[in-house]
């Protein structure tokens, strides 16, 4: 037994690793964006609304073997072992036990290295796209310019955060510009990733729109900022971040290729840290810099000349057994719906059972909920019932507004569900999440696929004293939506256009013309007597349902200006 464990210790560990991941796959529920994503597999494209397709392609392949919880995650899983073989390989000088020891600080990729979101992805493009870089620098061959390409592809597919790492590499390394084979890199990952943009152009680069100006933008609060370093030092152990990111900022790079990993390692830190002065700044956005924290940390604290490596280096261990059992008590209440805190319950549990009910009742109509993407699809994943997200003007769009759902039940018969607004709803049952009211509605309409654009581009100015102005409105639908109007033109729709500043909504603005008269011909429209202060607005149309509390997105922002 001596002899077989320094022999076999990395086998061992990898092994344990797996085996832990696939039972903590297998029996814990998925949680929101899982179960948004698995979506995304039922409608494999180019590109969605919120990322590239990486993630969709890894779950349908993974889902393709097992029909359930660990199916989705499969591939999450082999890319996450794999990133840590690809970590390991990178590291200056090696310390199998110091590695384990750092990999078992990071809490973050033993309960999140399993989960199906595009992080995990990311994180193994971002190893491989090093450990390529790597071979790049020693040999810059056309066989290792074409591997990198073709991982800096696969990184940018990931997720939109790999502009990053290639950017910080880049200035990490000027001579890289006087190389033609650097060249080469760029165009053939271009050519590689070019339908992706070839969607984004199809669709008015809505993906990249909505991240740059459209999400998290709100009025600041020294609390984001706050926040976002709590956050990060946290998510680099929770323990053990005090030691680890001291000692990887602390590491001088030697060499470029080290370089590059403490460019991307300080620039991502900092590039988030700018952007929480714009608004709220999620945790795991930082992701991809866990791949240069543990190998400048590694090589930091494997050097005995300095004490305060080697004290570092204690206090990793120190600290690891706690970190041990915190990880050993998430992982059991991520299986077990034994903690009474609604947060837990809501996020890991209660999903089993009452959807295959609730199947059976609703007849596997369609089912329609009320602005909640969330559980639109974990209902969708649990039931096997297509189901939609009827999404609420006021809130952001998501890919349920883009995915040919509502066109397929246009006119059809659905049942509507949801945990509010349950005086509206003629039934009721009692699930795990609340109790869930739900109704039949025979001949469903709702109209997110119909688009009002001013016939004039650009900014609306209103002048402070008149509060008043005017504008021409074009409407875009689909055929099958314009023969569903046209052959109803009772509908009770209502068209109102929304009044948003930065803080949110504001009020609406009644539009005065019926649905049908608005996609016959453009209309003229007139606001008068709005009371406005002088400041930026921007307005949002919006078209109502019968039956629904849910007005739809119906337009794109339009900026207005009181001066």
């Amino acid at each position: 037994m001596r002899s077989f464990l320094p022999k076999n210790h990395r086998l061992l560990f990898y092994l344990t690793w797996i085996i832990l991941a696939i039972i903590q796959s297998r029996y814990t529920e998925l949680l929101d964006d899982e179960a948004y994503y698995w979506v995304y597999s039922k409608f494999l494209d180019w590109g969605y609304f919120d990322h590239p397709p990486m993630v969709a392609v890894l779950i349908k392949a993974g889902y393709f073997v097992f029909h359930n919880e660990l199916g989705v995650r499969l591939v999450f899983i082999l890319l996450n072992t794999l990133s840590l073989v690809l970590i390991e390989q990178l590291l200056d000088k090696k310390n199998a036990l110091l590695f384990y020891g750092i990999v078992l600080s990071l809490v973050v990729l033993q309960l999140s290295g399993f989960v199906a979101v595009p992080d995990t992805p990311l994180i193994f493009f971002t190893a491989l796209f090093f450990w390529c870089y790597r071979k790049f620098l020693e040999r810059p061959s056309l066989p290792y310019s074409f591997l990198l390409a073709l991982v800096t592809a696969g990184l940018l597919y990931s997720k939109y955060h790999a502009v990053l790492i290639i950017f910080f590499v880049l200035m990490s390394n000027f001579k890289l510009f006087a190389r033609y084979q650097t060249y080469i890199v760029g165009l053939v990952a271009l050519v590689f990733f070019a339908p992706h943009l070839w969607w984004q152009y199809q669709h008015d680069w809505v993906s990249f729109r909505y991240h740059l100006f459209e999400s998290n933008v709100n009025p600041y609060k020294i609390s984001y900022t706050l926040n976002y370093i709590v956050g990060q030092i946290l998510l680099a152990g929770p323990l053990a971040g005090i030691i680890l990111l001291p000692a990887a900022f602390l590491y001088h790079a030697k060499i470029v290729f080290e370089r590059s990993l403490k460019f991307t390692l300080i620039g991502i830190y900092v590039v988030f840290l700018l952007s929480s002065f714009r608004g709220k700044v999620e945790a795991n956005w930082t992701s991809p810099a866990i791949v240069p924290l543990i190998i400048l940390s590694h090589n930091f604290l494997s050097d005995k000349a300095r004490s305060i490596a080697v004290n570092g280096e204690k206090w990793l261990f120190r600290l690891l057994p706690l970190t041990v059992i915190l990880v050993l008590c998430a992982r059991a209440a991520m299986i077990f719906d034994v903690i009474p805190i609604k947060q837990i319950k809501q996020q890991y549990h209660g999903w089993h059972g009452w959807p295959q009910i609730m199947k059976q009742k609703t007849n596997n109509l369609p089912i329609v909920f009320e602005n909640s993407y969330q559980r639109a699809s974990k209902y969708w994943f649990y039931s096997g019932q297509m189901t939609y997200s009827l999404n609420w003007y006021r809130e952001r769009r998501n890919n349920y507004n883009f995915w040919p759902i509502e066109d397929s039940i246009l006119g059809k018969p659905v049942f509507i569900m949801d945990i509010h607004n349950l005086d509206s709803f003629q039934n009721k049952i009692e699930t795990p999440i609340g109790i869930v009211g739900y109704k039949y509605d025979s001949t469903f309409s709702s109209f997110a696929k119909v688009k009002f654009t001013p016939t004039k581009r650009g900014t609306i100015n209103v002048n402070e004293k008149l509060q008043l102005f005017e504008m021409t409105v074009k409407t875009e639908l689909p055929t099958k939506y314009y023969s569903y109007i046209i052959n109803h033109p009772h509908l009770q729709t209502e068209i109102v256009v929304g009044l948003f500043d930065k803080h949110g909504w504001v009020q609406d603005l009644p539009v005065g013309h019926t649905l049908n008269e608005m996609i016959e011909r453009p209309q003229t429209l007139h606001f008068l007597n709005l009371n406005l202060r002088g400041r930026n607005y921007y307005l949002l149309f919006s078209i109502f349902q019968p039956g629904t509390i849910t007005g739809t997105h119906n337009s794109e922002k339009i900026k207005l200006v009181v001066r």
